[in-house]
């Protein structure tokens, strides 16, 4: 028969072995983390974050960059953030009524696109307005409020129409002074949120276009708005 004391004796001195090792092992990865604990500087971040936004932070905007504020901020730059913010307080109002007075589906799903784009991009930019010390207005343009009670006393196709058609060409518009921000601009905050905004209305016109309503005059209509004159 098997000496089974033998065998014991030979399984504790395995398990005392193993049990070194990972004492060894768990000892290391301490000495390790402490090190690393003592090396970061003292108050350092991870960069700004915003609170509250889709796909984790409105700070990432979906882009996995941080951004400070570090830069100039131009006439130009203040003016971009004013005009997302005035494209916010009409075209969520437009999304909402788009989900009761449209008789298209496509027009009620473009109608979701700007919900959720644009309550996203208003909280980015008034977090972002307020570092940069930018003010921004808290009604849209006369212009804006007059495209809302139109839509507003609209129903069935009348308002699928009025809506793919007034927002394309709001959309349109916008875009090409993204471009021109995003191009320009020296200031990371600046960069990052031109880059979110391009994202959203790239979107947002794509959504429209699908529609099928949205008529070749708009689309001429804002080539000639974004075409610098000669």
């Amino acid at each position: 028969m098997p000496d089974h004391r033998g065998i014991t004796a030979k399984t504790k001195a395995r398990t005392a072995l193993v049990a070194a090792a990972a004492l060894a092992v768990l000892g290391t990865g301490s000495v390790m983390v402490l090190q690393a604990n003592a090396e970061q500087p003292a108050g350092n971040s991870a960069g700004y974050a915003h609170d509250g936004m889709q796909m984790g932070s409105a700070a990432e905007a979906g882009s996995g960059e941080t951004a400070t504020g570090v830069g100039p901020v131009t006439e130009l730059d203040k003016t971009f953030l004013v005009k997302v913010r005035q494209a916010g307080l009409w075209e969520i109002p437009a999304g909402d009524l788009a989900q009761t007075h449209a008789s298209s589906e496509a027009v009620k799903r473009a109608g979701l696109h700007l919900l959720d784009g644009h309550s996203h991009l208003d909280q980015l930019v008034r977090e972002d307005a307020k570092i940069l010390g930018v003010r921004l207005p808290d009604q849209a343009t006369a212009e804006q409020q007059g495209w809302v009670r139109q839509l507003t006393n609209a129903q069935g196709l009348e308002f699928d129409k009025l809506f793919a058609n007034l927002l394309r060409a709001s959309h349109g518009k916008i875009f090409a002074t993204i471009g021109e921000v995003r191009a320009g601009t020296q200031n990371d905050l600046i960069r990052r949120h031109a880059k979110q905004a391009n994202q959203t209305v790239l979107d947002h016109m794509e959504v429209l276009e699908d529609t099928g309503l949205v008529d070749p005059k708009t689309l001429e209509e804002v080539a000639t708005a974004v075409t610098p004159a000669k």
